[in-house]
């Protein structure tokens, strides 16, 4: 039996980082300071200068080099009768610390910064129904308003006219006009991908992702195009550092709304709506359906070819794959895990309280 003393070093190494992240977990002043806004910008930049002029996702080749390693690994074992055993886990675990180290320090400790609330200045408080409604129906005039602006017709669905990589291009310049407001929220060095496992994720119902050991922002070119602005803007939040879904959800909306392109103001509006009144239905379903009745029948229209198009994708591993990244977020400070997505709402309603722009 070989024994190797790296691989036994660098496994009694997880253990030994899983409690550091547990001790950096509770100083997010520190992470904040010295992490997201200290050496994490220089590694973010670094990565998607060296990847983003590569016309494909390496990342998603990383990956798929990852799962055939990890099979042939399992078949081998098999294939041996389990043979070397404790040798074999302990360079399987190795691999894993070295993989938990990179997350982390690539990307991962973003989870455990400061709240983006407090990052932009919002006064948040516990807000009322009557709030929400208010603020739901200034979103549904400014969507009302764009639909009609693009099809002239109130009944007509939108239809978004540009290819994927056009609107990776055009996503910049929302950024570049946030940046003005919020200079924390600048955007270089772009590294944006449509993924070759869109078909994938399709089917486990993502819409997008960020490779955090490559930088890459990766968007599934299949999902409906009305909502492609703000995916594509809410992979660009986690580059820059916002690792919570709210807070990424938040970021793109904001990104997409400052951008000059209608489609793109179309698209954030759609997502404001989308959080507000699923919260409105949650309060008070009766005032949902009235508001419903106020939205133009061309804006129902995309949001059943939305719900028409991700249920052709509907399988049984799909609930599976929703519950393992609901133990993801859990286990990185979104207690709330999935449904942690919803807490948008609360930094839709300061923003649209406070500096609500045309």
């Amino acid at each position: 039996m070989k024994w190797n003393k790296k691989h036994i070093f660098l496994a009694l190494l997880l253990p030994v980082q899983i409690l550091l992240m547990k001790l950096v977990a509770v100083n997010p002043k520190f992470i904040e300071q010295y992490y997201s806004n200290g050496i994490y910008p220089y590694i973010s930049s670094f990565f998607r200068i060296i990847l983003g002029w590569i016309p494909f996702s390496f990342g998603d080749l990383l990956l798929g080099f990852g799962l055939f390693i990890f099979i042939r690994f399992l078949y081998k074992l098999i294939k041996n009768r389990f043979k070397n055993l404790i040798p074999k886990i302990i360079h399987f675990t190795a691999v894993l610390s070295v993989i938990y180290f990179c997350f982390y320090i690539f990307w991962g400790l973003n989870y455990y910064r400061e709240p983006l609330a407090k990052n932009l200045g919002f006064s948040q408080s516990k807000y009322t129904t009557e709030q929400l409604q208010k603020v739901t129906e200034q979103i549904i005039q400014k969507l009302n308003v764009l639909q009609f602006n693009i099809t002239k017709n109130d009944t007509l669905k939108v239809e978004n006219p540009y290819p994927p990589k056009e609107m990776y291009k055009m996503a910049i310049s929302g950024y570049d006009n946030l940046s003005k407001d919020f200079p924390q929220l600048q955007y270089k060095y772009t590294s944006i991908k449509s993924s070759f496992m869109s078909l994938l994720q399709s089917y486990n119902g993502t819409s997008g992702y960020l490779n955090p050991l490559t930088g890459e922002a990766q968007v599934n070119d299949k999902i409906p195009k009305t909502s492609y602005p703000t995916t594509t803007c809410h992979e660009m939040a986690h580059q820059i550092g916002f690792a919570a879904e709210n807070e990424a959800n938040f970021v793109g909306f904001l990104a997409a709304n400052y951008n000059n392109d209608i489609y793109f103001k179309y698209a954030s509006y759609r997502m404001a709506f989308i959080y507000c009144i699923a919260e409105i239905r949650k309060r008070d379903r009766k005032l949902s359906k009235e508001l419903w009745k106020t939205v133009n029948k061309g804006i129902v229209k995309d949001f059943n070819y939305s719900y028409e198009h991700w249920q052709q994708y509907k399988n049984p591993f799909e609930p599976l794959v929703k519950k393992g990244y609901n133990a993801y977020l859990k286990a990185n400070k979104q207690d709330k895990g999935v449904q942690s997505y919803n807490y948008v709402v609360d930094l839709l309603i300061s923003y649209f309280e406070t500096s609500l722009h045309s």
